[in-house]
Protein backbone atom coordinates (compact mmCIF):
# COMPACT_ATOMS: atom_id res chain seq x y z
CA UNK A 1 0.00 0.00 0.00
CA UNK A 2 1.34 2.99 -0.88
CA UNK A 3 2.26 6.03 1.88
CA UNK A 4 3.42 9.11 0.87
CA UNK A 5 6.87 10.16 2.30
CA UNK A 6 7.01 6.71 4.81
CA UNK A 7 8.96 3.79 3.52
CA UNK A 8 7.27 1.59 6.34
CA UNK A 9 3.32 1.33 6.03
CA UNK A 10 2.14 2.69 9.62
CA UNK A 11 -1.16 0.63 11.61
CA UNK A 12 -4.64 1.76 10.89
CA UNK A 13 -7.15 3.52 13.12
CA UNK A 14 -10.34 1.25 13.21
CA UNK A 15 -12.90 3.65 13.44
CA UNK A 16 -15.51 0.75 14.00
CA UNK A 17 -18.22 1.29 15.78
CA UNK A 18 -16.55 4.55 18.06
CA UNK A 19 -19.34 6.87 16.81
CA UNK A 20 -21.77 4.62 19.06
CA UNK A 21 -19.98 4.79 22.23
CA UNK A 22 -22.92 3.36 24.54
CA UNK A 23 -23.41 0.50 21.81
CA UNK A 24 -19.90 -0.86 22.46
CA UNK A 25 -20.61 -2.61 25.39
CA UNK A 26 -23.52 -4.21 24.17
CA UNK A 27 -21.40 -5.42 21.11
CA UNK A 28 -18.67 -6.63 23.02
CA UNK A 29 -20.96 -8.80 24.56
CA UNK A 30 -22.81 -10.24 21.63
CA UNK A 31 -19.64 -10.67 19.45
CA UNK A 32 -17.99 -12.25 22.25
CA UNK A 33 -20.87 -15.10 23.10
CA UNK A 34 -21.61 -15.60 19.18
CA UNK A 35 -17.47 -16.50 19.04
CA UNK A 36 -18.04 -18.45 21.91
CA UNK A 37 -21.17 -20.28 20.55
CA UNK A 38 -18.82 -20.97 16.83
CA UNK A 39 -15.95 -21.86 18.78
CA UNK A 40 -18.84 -24.66 20.52
CA UNK A 41 -20.80 -25.42 18.47
CA UNK A 42 -18.39 -25.60 14.99
CA UNK A 43 -15.81 -27.67 17.54
CA UNK A 44 -18.80 -30.59 18.34
CA UNK A 45 -20.00 -30.90 14.90
CA UNK A 46 -16.47 -31.70 13.90
CA UNK A 47 -15.37 -34.08 16.69
CA UNK A 48 -18.95 -35.71 15.97
CA UNK A 49 -18.65 -36.16 13.15
CA UNK A 50 -14.91 -37.54 13.12
CA UNK A 51 -16.63 -39.81 16.14
CA UNK A 52 -19.77 -41.61 14.72
CA UNK A 53 -18.76 -43.91 12.50
CA UNK A 54 -22.57 -43.33 11.16
CA UNK A 55 -22.00 -40.07 10.03
CA UNK A 56 -19.29 -41.07 7.49
CA UNK A 57 -20.81 -39.95 4.68
CA UNK A 58 -20.06 -37.32 2.09
CA UNK A 59 -22.46 -34.78 3.54
CA UNK A 60 -20.93 -34.68 6.87
CA UNK A 61 -17.62 -34.66 5.25
CA UNK A 62 -18.24 -31.20 3.75
CA UNK A 63 -20.44 -29.93 6.78
CA UNK A 64 -16.69 -30.65 9.33
CA UNK A 65 -15.24 -28.71 6.23
CA UNK A 66 -17.82 -25.52 6.84
CA UNK A 67 -17.33 -25.87 10.33
CA UNK A 68 -13.51 -25.52 10.38
CA UNK A 69 -14.00 -22.53 7.91
CA UNK A 70 -16.41 -20.84 9.98
CA UNK A 71 -13.77 -21.64 13.35
CA UNK A 72 -11.19 -20.23 10.83
CA UNK A 73 -13.29 -17.33 9.39
CA UNK A 74 -13.79 -15.99 12.94
CA UNK A 75 -10.91 -16.06 14.46
CA UNK A 76 -9.11 -14.00 12.12
CA UNK A 77 -11.30 -11.44 12.86
CA UNK A 78 -13.05 -11.87 16.27
CA UNK A 79 -10.09 -11.48 18.47
CA UNK A 80 -9.06 -7.95 17.27
CA UNK A 81 -12.57 -6.68 17.18
CA UNK A 82 -13.46 -7.77 21.01
CA UNK A 83 -9.50 -5.78 21.68
CA UNK A 84 -10.67 -3.01 20.03
CA UNK A 85 -14.54 -2.65 21.61
CA UNK A 86 -12.99 -2.79 24.80
CA UNK A 87 -10.34 -0.83 24.55
CA UNK A 88 -9.56 2.91 24.22
CA UNK A 89 -6.80 2.44 21.41
CA UNK A 90 -8.69 0.99 18.16
CA UNK A 91 -5.63 0.14 16.37
CA UNK A 92 -3.71 -2.76 14.19
CA UNK A 93 -1.10 -2.76 12.63
CA UNK A 94 -0.14 -2.57 8.57
CA UNK A 95 0.58 -6.69 8.76
CA UNK A 96 -2.05 -7.32 11.56
CA UNK A 97 -4.51 -5.87 8.53
CA UNK A 98 -2.81 -7.48 5.55
CA UNK A 99 -2.98 -10.77 7.38
CA UNK A 100 -6.27 -10.50 8.38
CA UNK A 101 -7.52 -9.15 4.50
CA UNK A 102 -5.76 -11.88 3.18
CA UNK A 103 -7.03 -14.49 5.69
CA UNK A 104 -10.91 -13.52 6.14
CA UNK A 105 -11.02 -12.96 2.17
CA UNK A 106 -9.44 -16.56 1.15
CA UNK A 107 -11.74 -18.27 3.87
CA UNK A 108 -15.29 -16.45 3.44
CA UNK A 109 -14.72 -17.16 -0.46
CA UNK A 110 -13.76 -20.61 0.16
CA UNK A 111 -17.44 -20.73 1.99
CA UNK A 112 -19.22 -19.62 -1.21
CA UNK A 113 -17.87 -21.91 -3.36
CA UNK A 114 -17.90 -24.87 -0.56
CA UNK A 115 -22.06 -24.20 0.11
CA UNK A 116 -22.54 -24.85 -4.14
CA UNK A 117 -20.34 -27.92 -3.25
CA UNK A 118 -22.73 -29.01 -0.72
CA UNK A 119 -26.01 -28.57 -2.59
CA UNK A 120 -24.62 -30.87 -5.48
CA UNK A 121 -23.91 -33.62 -2.72
CA UNK A 122 -27.71 -33.37 -1.53
CA UNK A 123 -28.78 -33.25 -5.55
CA UNK A 124 -26.80 -36.50 -6.10
CA UNK A 125 -28.33 -37.78 -2.61
CA UNK A 126 -31.63 -37.11 -2.93
CA UNK A 127 -32.13 -37.48 -7.18
CA UNK A 128 -29.57 -40.41 -7.76
CA UNK A 129 -29.86 -42.09 -4.23
CA UNK A 130 -29.07 -45.41 -5.98
CA UNK A 131 -25.49 -44.24 -7.19
CA UNK A 132 -25.03 -41.82 -4.52
CA UNK A 133 -22.02 -43.75 -2.75
CA UNK A 134 -20.35 -44.26 -6.17
CA UNK A 135 -20.87 -41.09 -7.75
CA UNK A 136 -19.74 -39.22 -4.27
CA UNK A 137 -16.64 -41.40 -3.61
CA UNK A 138 -14.14 -40.16 -0.93
CA UNK A 139 -11.49 -39.32 -3.76
CA UNK A 140 -14.08 -37.24 -5.00
CA UNK A 141 -15.18 -35.80 -2.22
CA UNK A 142 -11.51 -34.54 -1.22
CA UNK A 143 -10.73 -33.22 -4.53
CA UNK A 144 -14.26 -31.08 -4.38
CA UNK A 145 -13.02 -30.03 -1.01
CA UNK A 146 -9.65 -28.88 -2.26
CA UNK A 147 -10.79 -27.04 -5.34
CA UNK A 148 -12.70 -25.31 -3.19
CA UNK A 149 -10.16 -24.19 -0.96
CA UNK A 150 -7.86 -23.13 -3.94
CA UNK A 151 -10.45 -21.26 -5.29
CA UNK A 152 -10.86 -18.89 -2.28
CA UNK A 153 -7.01 -18.65 -1.96
CA UNK A 154 -6.90 -17.38 -5.22
CA UNK A 155 -9.79 -14.77 -5.10
CA UNK A 156 -7.94 -13.54 -2.32
CA UNK A 157 -4.60 -13.23 -3.63
CA UNK A 158 -6.39 -11.16 -6.55
CA UNK A 159 -8.74 -9.02 -4.46
CA UNK A 160 -6.27 -8.31 -1.63
CA UNK A 161 -3.45 -7.77 -3.69
CA UNK A 162 -4.96 -5.55 -5.89
CA UNK A 163 -6.34 -3.23 -3.28
CA UNK A 164 -2.72 -3.63 -1.17
CA UNK A 165 -1.83 -1.97 -4.15
CA UNK A 166 -3.52 1.18 -3.57
CA UNK A 167 -1.47 4.56 -2.45
CA UNK A 168 -3.11 5.97 0.29
CA UNK A 169 -1.39 9.13 0.92
CA UNK A 170 -1.24 9.04 4.75
CA UNK A 171 -4.80 8.18 5.62
CA UNK A 172 -5.36 5.85 8.16
CA UNK A 173 -8.39 5.68 9.55
CA UNK A 174 -10.39 3.15 8.37
CA UNK A 175 -14.40 3.44 8.91
CA UNK A 176 -14.85 -0.13 9.99
CA UNK A 177 -14.10 -2.63 12.59
CA UNK A 178 -12.03 -5.22 10.01
CA UNK A 179 -9.96 -5.04 7.69
CA UNK A 180 -12.03 -5.18 4.52
CA UNK A 181 -11.76 -4.97 0.70
CA UNK A 182 -15.17 -2.16 0.18
CA UNK A 183 -13.64 0.18 3.36
CA UNK A 184 -9.92 -0.25 1.77
CA UNK A 185 -11.50 1.25 -1.22
CA UNK A 186 -12.94 4.35 0.07
CA UNK A 187 -9.60 4.85 1.98
CA UNK A 188 -7.76 5.22 -1.17
CA UNK A 189 -6.43 8.64 -2.38
CA UNK A 190 -6.43 7.83 -6.29
CA UNK A 191 -9.29 6.60 -8.57
CA UNK A 192 -10.49 2.97 -7.41
CA UNK A 193 -12.64 2.34 -10.59
CA UNK A 194 -10.33 -0.21 -11.77
CA UNK A 195 -10.37 -2.24 -8.58
CA UNK A 196 -13.60 -1.81 -8.24
CA UNK A 197 -14.30 -3.70 -11.61
CA UNK A 198 -11.98 -6.61 -10.59
CA UNK A 199 -13.91 -6.59 -7.81
CA UNK A 200 -17.27 -6.64 -9.48
CA UNK A 201 -16.10 -9.47 -11.79
CA UNK A 202 -14.52 -11.47 -9.62
CA UNK A 203 -17.13 -11.38 -6.92
CA UNK A 204 -19.53 -12.19 -9.90
CA UNK A 205 -17.96 -15.92 -9.83
CA UNK A 206 -18.90 -16.80 -5.98
CA UNK A 207 -22.05 -14.87 -5.77
CA UNK A 208 -23.81 -15.16 -8.80
CA UNK A 209 -23.02 -17.99 -10.45
CA UNK A 210 -22.19 -20.35 -7.04
CA UNK A 211 -26.06 -19.58 -5.86
CA UNK A 212 -27.21 -19.84 -9.07
CA UNK A 213 -25.94 -23.52 -9.59
CA UNK A 214 -27.50 -23.98 -5.88
CA UNK A 215 -30.73 -22.70 -7.00
CA UNK A 216 -30.72 -24.93 -10.04
CA UNK A 217 -29.66 -27.92 -7.86
CA UNK A 218 -32.57 -27.42 -5.44
CA UNK A 219 -34.64 -26.77 -7.96
CA UNK A 220 -33.83 -30.54 -9.01
CA UNK A 221 -34.26 -31.85 -5.47
CA UNK A 222 -37.51 -30.72 -4.84
CA UNK A 223 -38.51 -32.20 -8.38
CA UNK A 224 -37.56 -35.84 -6.51
CA UNK A 225 -38.77 -34.71 -3.54
CA UNK A 226 -42.56 -34.30 -4.37
CA UNK A 227 -42.47 -37.79 -5.82
CA UNK A 228 -40.90 -39.54 -3.09
CA UNK A 229 -44.06 -41.29 -1.30
CA UNK A 230 -42.32 -42.35 2.01
CA UNK A 231 -43.66 -39.35 4.14
CA UNK A 232 -40.99 -40.63 6.13
CA UNK A 233 -38.38 -40.33 3.65
CA UNK A 234 -39.60 -37.04 2.19
CA UNK A 235 -39.02 -35.13 5.79
CA UNK A 236 -36.01 -36.84 6.00
CA UNK A 237 -34.66 -35.38 2.52
CA UNK A 238 -36.34 -31.74 3.47
CA UNK A 239 -34.81 -31.53 6.77
CA UNK A 240 -31.40 -31.86 5.66
CA UNK A 241 -31.88 -29.89 2.48
CA UNK A 242 -33.78 -26.98 4.19
CA UNK A 243 -30.82 -26.62 6.60
CA UNK A 244 -28.44 -26.56 4.41
CA UNK A 245 -30.51 -23.81 2.11
CA UNK A 246 -31.32 -21.54 5.59
CA UNK A 247 -27.17 -21.31 5.52
CA UNK A 248 -27.24 -20.71 1.91
CA UNK A 249 -29.96 -17.63 2.04
CA UNK A 250 -28.16 -16.12 5.40
CA UNK A 251 -24.90 -16.09 3.83
CA UNK A 252 -25.26 -15.17 0.58
CA UNK A 253 -27.71 -12.70 1.40
CA UNK A 254 -25.55 -10.65 3.44
CA UNK A 255 -22.28 -11.14 1.35
CA UNK A 256 -24.03 -9.62 -2.02
CA UNK A 257 -25.58 -6.94 -0.01
CA UNK A 258 -22.03 -5.93 0.51
CA UNK A 259 -19.93 -6.64 -2.66
CA UNK A 260 -22.28 -6.27 -5.59
CA UNK A 261 -23.68 -2.84 -4.65
CA UNK A 262 -21.95 0.71 -6.21
CA UNK A 263 -19.81 2.06 -3.86
CA UNK A 264 -22.23 5.62 -4.44
CA UNK A 265 -24.53 3.36 -2.43
CA UNK A 266 -22.65 1.72 -0.21
CA UNK A 267 -23.99 3.40 3.41
CA UNK A 268 -20.61 2.86 5.65
CA UNK A 269 -22.82 2.56 8.98
CA UNK A 270 -25.00 0.09 7.37
CA UNK A 271 -22.04 -2.08 5.93
CA UNK A 272 -20.39 -2.22 9.15
CA UNK A 273 -23.80 -4.21 11.02
CA UNK A 274 -24.25 -6.32 8.07
CA UNK A 275 -20.52 -6.95 8.69
CA UNK A 276 -20.80 -7.56 11.78
CA UNK A 277 -23.85 -10.04 11.00
CA UNK A 278 -21.89 -12.49 8.38
CA UNK A 279 -18.62 -12.22 9.96
CA UNK A 280 -19.49 -13.01 14.04
CA UNK A 281 -23.36 -14.15 13.81
CA UNK A 282 -23.49 -16.60 11.01
CA UNK A 283 -20.40 -18.80 11.74
CA UNK A 284 -22.21 -18.95 15.33
CA UNK A 285 -25.86 -19.80 13.98
CA UNK A 286 -24.57 -22.13 11.45
CA UNK A 287 -24.31 -25.32 14.08
CA UNK A 288 -27.35 -24.54 15.28
CA UNK A 289 -29.26 -24.58 12.49
CA UNK A 290 -27.68 -27.99 10.95
CA UNK A 291 -27.76 -29.57 14.79
CA UNK A 292 -31.69 -28.21 15.23
CA UNK A 293 -32.77 -29.59 12.02
CA UNK A 294 -30.73 -32.38 11.78
CA UNK A 295 -32.14 -36.01 13.32
CA UNK A 296 -28.79 -37.83 12.25
CA UNK A 297 -26.66 -35.30 14.39
CA UNK A 298 -28.92 -35.03 17.55
CA UNK A 299 -28.67 -38.85 17.87
CA UNK A 300 -24.71 -38.59 17.32
CA UNK A 301 -24.74 -36.15 20.29
CA UNK A 302 -27.07 -38.33 22.38
CA UNK A 303 -25.09 -40.91 22.02
CA UNK A 304 -21.23 -39.28 22.34
CA UNK A 305 -23.03 -37.77 25.92
CA UNK A 306 -24.10 -41.26 27.09
CA UNK A 307 -20.94 -42.81 26.11
CA UNK A 308 -19.18 -39.80 28.45
CA UNK A 309 -21.72 -40.70 30.92
CA UNK A 310 -21.23 -44.07 30.87
CA UNK A 311 -17.70 -43.76 30.98
CA UNK A 312 -18.02 -41.84 34.04
CA UNK A 313 -20.18 -44.01 35.64
CA UNK A 314 -17.08 -46.88 35.43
Amino acid sequence: MGWANDSVPPGFILLGFSDHPGLEPVLFVLVLLCYLLTLAGNITIIVVSYLDPSLHTPMYFFLSNLSFLDLCFTSSLAPQTLVNLRGLEKTITYRGCVVQLYTSLALGSTECVLLAVMALDRYVAVCKPLHYTVIMSPRLCHQMAMASWFSGVANSLVHSTFTLQLPLCGNRKLDHFICEVPALLKLACVDTTVNELVLFVVSILFLILAPALILVSYGFIAQAVLRIKSAETRHKALSTCSSHLTVVVVFYGTIIYMYLQPRDSYAQDQGKFISLFYTMVTPALNPVIYTLRNKDVKEALKKLLLGKLCFHRM
